[in-house]
């Protein structure tokens, strides 16, 4: 629900802080005095496109900050979280900043945002009804949704939804398979081929690291083999060789080392040096063993490296690369293989057609019921509400083609005088009509899920005495279920409210400026007086708002 709204430096208004609570607020005040400033402020902080104009004189930028609780509104928890604009307090703060030039800057919880999120996060909190704003019911979609919500439908629809999107998916991909079937017979021939080039390789082709290592070996064994005979011809087999020096060297050494202990460290390393010679030594004895002149299997190899390399260039890859390739080309074909039963494509789309009708069928059902509810029980809240004699047909007509909403489309078609026929909502309601045609079927709404928060503009122009009565009733009752704003110059709605703002003129130093405030208990009696006397407040005029609040 909205909490708090928070305006400066907007048209008339130089600051105010506003707190709300549940149930029926009332906006009331003289004509002229800047009732519609709130809402239409408001309205600004959901998104709404602003001007320059809206920017109090001599001030450099207009503020409006609205901050409403969303405990209790999950999907909007979601779309907060995922658009990275989550609160862990359960709060939402929408605010938008003008300035005097005409632009303007919006945040979310803090954050710069877009105005079409603003409007996105809007769509779940607050609906404003009156001819000053926009109004969901003029849409088509919210008009069916209305009808699936008073239904208990919602959950059908998604899943008529999810159908039809299957339905299309199955449908498009046999759509492909058909029109694009000698392409993919060429592709299907080219990956074969490919496929076949690569097999050939074998293991080996996921050892190509392995195989440059022997090749190179190989390549080299006549160089690797006289150089292993020659280190160690002079370390260890000719009669200069390094390790018969070494054993003179440690002969002479041990006599000396007679003489002068102290070289006994000398020794100790030279000792070492000999048994790290000898084994170098042996370790090359062992090389050389190993090393064996192979000819057919370095030609095999260069083979193997140029079948690698000519693959490499012809798909454009590297060599260690045409492992992982073979697997992506497999894959392919596959995928191919099954693209090319339209057997079975054809199964598949009947089997996903047969489920989306099944599915719509179920929530032509729901629909056609619930309109025929909805229509009366509407009809009937018009004729309270100053509209006797006109009526609601909440029609079902069938749509040109099967669509993601279902089967048909609704339309809300209204007559809201007797002998007229029946016609859009947009086009025959005037703006004070629409209001209680909307304050109708919210009513009959006010059971099931909804926006939490509620503002009417206008729902009693031109009616009085017991319709008037009627509109107030149908207020309060809505405000038992839902936050309700109403902006009003009837003292029999205003009575009826558990809040009652309002809107006042005020000058200063050659400076009008719109105030709004709440209103106690007698303040209320005193409002309710001006509305119901006028200019003049008489004890009988007191004492009959005080009755009107009290009943």
């Amino acid at each position: 629900m909205l909490a708090h709204l928070s305006i400066r430096n907007y048209l008339l208004v130089e600051s105010v802080e506003l707190d709300f609570a549940p149930g029926l607020t009332v906006l009331t005040g003289e004509t002229g005095a800047g009732k519609s400033i709130l809402v239409d402020a408001l309205a600004l902080a959901l998104g709404d496109r602003a001007e320059g104009g809206v920017v109090r004189g001599g001030a450099a930028r207009a503020e409006i900050s609205a901050e409403f609780i969303i405990d209790g509104l999950p999907q909007l928890a979601a779309w907060l979280n995922e658009a990275g604009f989550a609160s862990d307090d359960g709060a939402l703060i929408l605010r938008r900043v003008i300035d005097a030039g005409g632009r303007s800057r919006a945040f979310i919880n803090g954050s710069a945002a877009p105005l079409a999120q603003l409007k996105d996060a809007a769509e779940f909190l607050l609906d404003i009804h009156g001819q000053h704003a926009h109004h969901a019911l003029l849409r088509p979609q919210a008009q069916r949704e209305v009808l699936d919500a008073y239904a208990g439908a919602q959950q059908q629809a998604a899943a008529v939804a999810a159908a039809w999107r299957d339905w299309q998916a199955a449908r498009q991909h046999r759509l492909e398979a058909e029109t694009h079937g000698q392409a993919r017979q060429i592709e299907r021939e080219g990956l074969s081929l490919a496929v076949e080039e690569l097999r050939a390789l074998g293991d080996d082709l996921a050892r190509w690291d392995e195989i440059q290592t022997e090749h190179a070996r190989l390549a080299h064994v006549t160089t690797l083999l006289e150089g292993s005979h020659a280190l160690i011809q002079g370390l260890d087999e000719g009669e200069a060789s390094v390790s018969s020096q070494l054993g003179e060297m440690s002969v002479r050494l041990d006599a000396m080392q007679a003489v002068d202990d102290s070289l006994k460290d000398v020794a100790t390393l030279l000792n070492s040096a000999s048994a790290d010679l000898a084994e170098a030594v042996h370790a090359l004895r062992r090389y050389a063993g190993h090393l064996n002149l192979d000819p057919e299997r370095l030609s095999e190899l260069d083979r193997l490296l140029a079948d690698m390399h000519r693959l490499a260039r012809k798909h454009r890859v590297q060599p260690d690369a045409l492992a992982g390739l073979l697997g992506q080309f497999q894959t392919r074909l596959a995928d191919l293989a099954a693209s090319d039963d339209l057997d079975a494509l054809r199964a598949a789309e009947d089997a996903d057609w047969a489920h989306y009708q099944t599915a719509a069928t179920q929530l032509s059902a729901l629909r056609g019921k619930a309109a025929t509810a909805l229509s009366k029980q509407v009809t009937a809240a018009m004729h309270e509400l100053a509209l006797a004699g006109g009526h609601i047909d909440i029609v079902l007509q069938p749509a040109s083609e099967p669509r993601a909403h279902g089967l048909e489309d609704v339309a809300f078609l209204v007559a809201s005088h007797p002998g007229l026929p029946p016609g859009p909502l947009a086009k025959v309601a005037s703006g004070g009509e629409l209001s209680r045609i909307s304050l109708a079927i919210q009513t009959a709404l006010s059971g099931v899920a909804g926006v939490p928060t509620l503002i009417f503009d206008e729902v009693d122009v031109g009616i009085g005495g017991s319709a008037a009565e009627a509109v107030g009733r149908r207020l309060a009752r809505l405000g038992e279920t839902r936050q309700v704003l109403v902006i009003t110059h009837l003292p029999q709605v205003a009575a009826r409210g558990a809040q009652h703002l309002c809107v006042a003129k005020q000058a200063s130093g050659g400076i009008v400026s719109s105030n709004i405030s709440l209103l106690g208990e007698d303040a209320r009696v005193e409002e309710i007086a001006r509305m119901l006397g006028g200019l003049k407040i008489t004890a009988t005029t007191r004492q009959h708002a005080a009755e009107m609040l009290a009943g």
